[in-house]
């Protein structure tokens, strides 16, 4: 392919993003007989969260212990704080049982315990419920298993390096999309019955986070621009103690949380002092069973108050524990450790609180429709199912239930809609394509958007973090309406294959739009609940039961409360949890 030129694709289900969800879409999709075309930032299957992820999966499996999916789901409404859509949390753990059941028959290789898959209790759950398959390699094994289906459907066309730029509507409904192909250079027009965004969170927002670089809200800016509702935005869940210094390379950077509570690994600020039970939270073992909430505002405020480690952060040390015991725990991972040059016995590492998941996302229905006709999303890409915090477990069980999910529904709708000619895709492609291939201002300095995106993510972090203040929110929406000036006046055209002036201004597009969404509905909402703290409104109220919809109309976003989704009486009473 050549650079610059525009081509024209067609498929009856596009996906858009291939980590798990996106990968269990494009699989159901194809399993009902719809060609599929599955596009990524990266490469198929090797980006996005879930080969990231390195601890457990939840389903009520009962292979250890008695089990019923109604537990399941009572754990994850009380995580979620009065906010969990009903009708999608029943969905998860009711489906995901099944769900983790066919990848078990695709030979992901889930740990095996006298003969049953081996299930461990995570925080928040009432008995042993999560699956895994080792220390390291949960996700990995999981994106693998997925990859491997998906090379035996030859009606998957597999393209690796797109960025999506755009979703087409034509009369309400999705049709397509444009995207750029980063290698050539060469815009495609696609033509799609249905349109499927599993591109996982917004982590990337912020300076701090765990998640790949392609996590910047793309689903939720192109579902929005596309008119589809957007929900509790403000949900934006921080993991305490993610790795901060020194270097390290091939894992996740929320590793140590297991470790910290198994081997009672000691929090301590720049001084070398244990701090946690200052601010009021102590816990069994000298603060390290603190919860996540409170060891994040403890080593915020020693960072505050110039007592952080070097990086910013504080010290996680393991020094006091015997290295038999040491290695007894952390088995092949000792290793690894020391390949990155860490040696837990003779020093500590550096955390800080880490930008890790987000609640919120676009609104669906239980079959993952949202309210634009021919659009769909999976995964992290929906809002709803986890309410205002996700219970420990549930991500990569959401993926590939939702993922699932969305491949049967979108391919049904493809089946009952016909596309558009050719001709009216290109008439609805022309602005977008306009700005794509707008001449370069002849000896113009190029913008260094890479700057501006660092000024978005430290206002992010400071302003919108995980505990948040009415000043600090405002503050935010002024350093964000100042790059909301300089961002409208950027070119999206490139200068050919892998512009990185133009990903980035492509990509800054989608963060700062998205980034404008968190701040606005992280300062409506004046109480705290799950992942939004407010600090100067610390407590609860009832009064905000509710959901936040945001929709971008007419170049801004818009904001209604409504009331929470709940279950029909019918089905309320088939989910109460059982006698056991």
């Amino acid at each position: 392919m050549s650079s610059g030129h525009i081509q024209h694709l067609e498929t009856d289900v596009l996906t858009i993003g291939a980590g798990g969800a996106g990968m269990s879409a494009a699989i159901a999709a194809s399993n009902e007989g719809r060609k599929t075309m599955l596009v990524d930032r990266s490469l198929i299957g090797r980006g996005g969260a879930t080969i990231m992820a390195q601890m457990t999966v939840a389903a009520a499996l009962g292979e250890q212990t008695p089990d019923d999916w109604r537990f399941h789901y009572a754990d994850t409404l009380k995580a979620g704080r009065g906010l969990c859509s009903e009708s999608l949390a029943r969905f998860l753990c009711e489906n995901g049982v099944e769900s983790i059941r066919l990848m078990d028959s695709w030979g992901t290789g889930w740990a095996r315990k006298d003969g049953h898959m081996a299930q461990t209790q995570a925080p928040g759950h009432d008995r042993p419920r999560c699956v895994y398959v080792d220390y390291l390699n949960t996700g990995p094994a999981v994106a693998k298993t997925l990859r491997t289906q998906v090379a035996k459907h030859d009606d998957i066309a597999r393209l690796g390096d797109i960025l999506v730029v755009d979703l087409l509507v034509k009369d309400g409904r999705v049709v397509g999309a444009v995207a750029l192909h980063l290698t050539t250079g060469d815009i495609l027009v696609i033509n799609a019955h249905a349109v499927i965004v599993a591109t996982g969170g917004l982590t990337r927002l912020y300076k701090r986070n765990s998640a790949s670089l392609n996590m910047g809200g793309d689903g939720y800016a192109l579902a929005a621009r596309a008119g589809a509702e957007l929900l509790d935005m403000e949900f934006v869940q921080f993991f305490p103690i993610g790795h901060l210094a020194p270097r390290l390379v091939g894992f996740d950077p929320i590793m140590w949380d297991p470790f910290r509570y198994k081997l009672g690994g000691r929090l301590l600020n720049g001084l070398g002092e244990e701090f946690v039970e200052k601010y009021g939270h102590q816990g069994e073992n000298k603060g390290y069973t603190v919860t996540r909430d409170a060891a994040t505002y403890a080593i915020m405020k020693e960072v505050e108050a110039g007592r952080g480690s070097p990086a910013g952060g504080a010290y996680l040390s393991f020094e006091h524990v015997p290295e038999e015991k040491l290695r007894e725990a952390f088995g092949p991972i000792i290793k690894k450790l020391a390949d990155n040059g860490i040696d837990l016995t003779k020093g500590p590492i550096e955390v800080a609180p880490i930008a890790h998941y987000h609640m919120g996302g676009v609104r669906v229905n239980v079959d993952m429709s949202t309210d634009v006709p021919g659009l769909f999303a999976a995964g992290e890409a929906v809002g709803g199912a986890n309410g205002a915090n996700r219970l420990s477990g549930n991500a990569i069980t959401e993926a590939i239930t939702f993922g699932l999910q969305a491949g049967r529904a979108a391919s049904a709708y493809a089946q009952s809609n016909a596309a558009l000619a050719r001709a009216d895709i290109d008439a609805l492609a022309e602005p977008v394509l306009s700005a794509l291939q707008a001449a370069p201002n002849a000896g113009a300095k190029r913008p260094n958007v890479a700057a501006l995106i660092a000024r978005l993510q430290a206002t992010m972090q400071n302003y919108v973090g995980p505990f948040r203040t009415q000043e600090g929110l405002e503050q935010a929406q002024k350093e964000l309406a100042a790059l909301r000036v300089e961002v409208d006046a950027l070119p999206l055209a490139g200068n050919g294959p892998q512009d990185p002036v133009q990903i980035d201004s492509l990509d800054l597009r989608n963060m700062l739009l998205v980034a404008e969404a968190v701040t606005q509905c992280a300062l409506n909402r004046k109480e705290s609940r799950g992942a939004h703290q407010r600090e100067d409104f610390p407590a609860m109220d009832d009064a905000w039961v509710l959901n936040q919809v945001l929709a971008y109309r007419d170049g801004r976003w818009t904001v209604t409360q409504r009331p929470v989704e709940r279950l029909p009486q019918d089905q309320a009473e088939e989910v109460a949890v059982p006698a056991e």
